[in-house]
């Protein structure tokens, strides 16, 4: 069985969001909270700030309409980010689309809408190549109304499928 190519001996586990992505979106973003130390120019986040690893972008201070795609790596490494970005409450994260995961279900009835891409998307690697289709979906999560409107717009544009999410509370 072939690894993924972030566990590949010297490969990374950065992978960029691809511009398909943002431009069916359609938003600039405050804050990338989790942006690559390296091959940033092959990034298409449009966003007015960013955190690096070096600004350890889990625990510096978040503020505004954030995008966050963060470390895929290890496993449930995703649950802190996840975590953090419930806790800010504005903005859209990119995570796998682990739906039988106990993670996926304990953090994403806090969210206000979710996009399931149609297909596997294909993230851009460090060195600007784009990967082949991955083991996982991914899930964009909306935080907000803004994010709402933002993923309902993708729809529209034919990325994939949006979900409201009803709260116990609001049924």
């Amino acid at each position: 069985m072939t690894k993924p190519y972030h566990a590949m001996t010297g490969r990374s586990d950065e992978w960029f969001t691809p511009p398909e992505i943002f431009e069916a979106l359609g938003e600039t973003f405050d804050l990338d909270v989790s942006q690559p130390e390296t091959g940033r120019e092959y990034l298409s986040v449009p966003c007015r700030r960013f955190l690096t690893m070096k600004n350890d972008g889990l625990s510096s201070a978040w503020d505004g309409f954030v995008w966050m795609n963060p470390p895929f790596g290890a496993r449930n490494g995703v649950v802190p980010w996840l975590a953090r970005f419930m806790r800010h409450g504005n903005g859209i994260a990119c995570v796998y689309a682990r739906t039988s995961a106990g993670w996926f279900h304990d953090c994403t009835p806090k969210a206000d809408a979710m996009l399931f891409p149609r297909g596997k998307t294909k993230f851009i690697r460090p060195d600007g190549s784009r990967g082949n289709a991955p083991g996982d979906g991914i899930v964009l999560i909306g935080m907000g109304k803004r994010a709402v409107s933002a993923l309902a717009r993708a729809q529209k544009a034919g990325l994939g499928i949006t979900v409201k999410i009803y709260r116990k509370d609001t049924v």
